[in-house]
């Protein structure tokens, strides 16, 4: 199969249909084998209905239901694990990516040899004052903290080697990061390409002000899991060993010129030095603590990505529960 298409999507029954033959369309015009693979992440319009009628309609079709929301990433994460096309082809559910990019992307992966290629939305069709500088100002972030090199990190139209899918862990809130992810998992011939982005039709969007707080908060934990996710106690255990010894030099030197200079002076717990001492050393332990307990967690347990299926429509031609 050439083209895997995963589609997520929350509440987007009215954009569903054309959706899905505009997609045909260019796939049969450029001769395509291929799927598309529709993720309900728990809607509650009739969007499964939607989906149910075009299974039946057409054997590419294929969809999955969730038994609630859980969220963006996990969609992409079940979508990952059934897709079969050689290239993987990611895109938004409300019509504002369009399909006739797809060749593009698709070509850049198999012919110039990408592993990922992402879409960069140029010119932008959004609210310039709650989407666009918000956005320009989360992309500039997250190029400095991943030195991944990209525009528009939250472009939903991007294309995959199928390789490079099945060997990331999407979970949380991640799909804003899936090139870094990509990055550290060893994948670096990283691509942009500008695609047309078109105003929303139906609807509204399902994101507010808040992802990019969220988008912001995810930067760190990537930031953190990039640089120390797989040795936690390089830093921890750096910054308890670094308080610790600062604790100690205080604690020494209250000893000694108690000992030898201040005999009858005042007492240690009455000086401040003592308290920094005191605060450095626990705080140090803590840190030290916290890079041990670290360890040993990553070592005895592997995260896995939570949701639950309602539904499966056309994987092996049936219907499952």
């Amino acid at each position: 199969m050439d083209i895997s298409v995963v589609i997520p999507l929350l509440n987007e029954q009215e954009s569903l249909t054309e959706l899905h033959d505009w997609i045909a369309k260019v796939m049969q015009s450029n001769r395509f084998s291929y799927e598309i693979l529709f993720i309900d992440d728990g809607s509650n319009d009739g969007s499964w209905e939607t989906i149910e009628r075009l299974t039946k309609l057409d054997h590419n079709v294929k969809g999955i239901r969730f038994l609630k929301n859980f969220g963006k990433s996990q969609a992409l994460h079940a979508g990952f694990e059934k897709a079969q096309g050689d290239v993987i082809i990611t895109m938004d559910a409300d019509l504002q990516d369009n399909p006739e990019e797809i060749p593009a992307l698709y070509n850049k992966i198999i012919n110039d040899g990408f592993d990922l290629v992402s879409g960069w939305k140029k010119k932008r069709f959004d609210n310039k004052f709650t989407k666009n500088l918000p956005s320009k100002l989360f992309n500039w972030a997250a190029r400095k903290t991943s030195g991944v090199k990209l525009n528009d990190f939250n472009c939903g139209l991007k294309a995959y080697k199928n390789e490079v899918i099945k060997n990331i862990d999407v979970n949380g809130e991640m799909h804003r990061y899936i090139p870094v992810l990509a990055k550290n998992a060893g994948f670096t011939k990283i691509g942009e390409q500008v695609v047309q982005h078109q105003a929303r039709k139906y609807g509204e969007t399902k994101f507010g002000m808040e992802r990019f707080i969220y988008g912001f908060l995810d930067l760190i934990t990537i930031w953190f899991i990039s640089r120390f996710g797989k040795r936690p106690m390089h830093l921890f255990g750096a910054l308890g060993v670094i308080m610790f010894a600062i604790g100690f030099v205080f604690s020494a030197y209250l000893g000694i010129d108690k000992l030898f200079f201040h005999q009858n002076g005042i007492l240690i717990t009455q000086r401040p030095e003592f308290y920094i001492a005191l605060f450095t050393m626990i705080i140090g332990t803590q840190f030290f603590v916290a890079g041990f307990l670290g360890e040993i967690i990553l070592r005895s347990k592997q995260h896995k990505n939570r949701y639950l299926i309602k539904n499966e429509l056309n994987f092996n031609n049936k219907l499952s529960n």
